[in-house]
């Protein structure tokens, strides 16, 4: 089963004071530790969607988000609208790119569940990554609005994501 990586990364970082994406940790761009992590973690091909800051990201197809204004749900239905055309991917991992705390044993346990949709968990807390399987796309392009991404898809199908612990790692 192909698991491609997907990359959230287009917002400005208001809160932030700048673009998440672009901001250097440890000798490090953000986007490209979570490349990085997700592509380690066995995720291929790997596609970044960027917006308010704009760049090559090595190891990884840039898709750029002309509404990023909106929210996260822009960026993934962009995304996930690209990836549409892909034939040969199954399902893709979502990552958001501000997750410094992200290792690639995470984000590997939470590829090793086989279900349609799965989300990682913190203590309880589910958050990202996220997987979700082709069949659920076209679902999630539709319902994501703001920055709610995903959320509202995936509590109007509970009975179909399992939810994978990653807190302990």
């Amino acid at each position: 089963m192909t698991t491609a990586g997907l990359i959230l990364a287009a917002g400005e970082g208001r809160r932030f004071g700048s673009p998440k994406a672009a901001y250097v940790l440890d000798g490090e761009r953000l986007v490209d530790r979570a490349v990085r992590i997700v592509s380690e973690a066995g995720c291929a091909p790997i596609f970044v969607v960027l917006g308010a800051w704009i760049d090559e990201v090595a190891a990884a197809e840039v898709i750029i988000n002309e509404e990023w204004s909106e929210g996260m749900g822009s960026s993934l239905r962009v995304g996930l609208s690209r990836l549409q055309g892909e034939i040969g991917i199954d399902r893709v991992l979502v990552c958001l790119v501000d997750l410094p705390g992200l290792t690639v044993a995470a984000v590997q346990r939470v590829m090793a569940c086989e279900s349609e949709v799965v989300a990682a968990s913190y203590d309880g807390a589910k958050g990202h990554p996220v997987i979700l399987h082709r069949n659920h796309w076209g679902g999630v392009i539709r319902s994501a609005q703001g920055d709610k991404g995903a959320r509202d898809y995936l509590a109007a199908h509970t009975d179909k994501v399992s939810v994978v612990e990653v807190g302990d790692i």
